[in-house]
């Protein structure tokens, strides 16, 4: 396993320590969902990454930090389809 470690003036570490009680799991959660949202990772991969239950656990994850999961394309493409459709 790959491991990462960054440096982060005490100041500031106190700042995100007294918002986030596990900084290193919440960074985690951030990178992963990053990820997921510039299409690195699917969304099984940041729940094996993230140890969570199913996709629903990661949707709502997306869903706490404000990552939207249906995107314009996604909308095009049901208007399409529903025009295809006769809807």
């Amino acid at each position: 396993m790959m491991q990462y470690t960054i440096e982060i003036p005490d100041k500031f570490a106190a700042q995100l320590q007294a918002r986030w009680t596990d900084v290193p799991r919440h960074l985690l959660e951030r990178l992963a969902l990053e990820a997921y949202r510039d299409d690195i990772l699917s969304t099984r991969e940041v729940q094996e990454l993230l140890g969570l239950e199913d996709r629903f656990d990661v949707y709502a994850l997306c869903n706490k930090y404000q990552i939207a999961t249906y995107t314009l394309e996604d909308l095009q493409r049901d208007r399409e389809t529903s025009r295809q459709l006769g809807l």
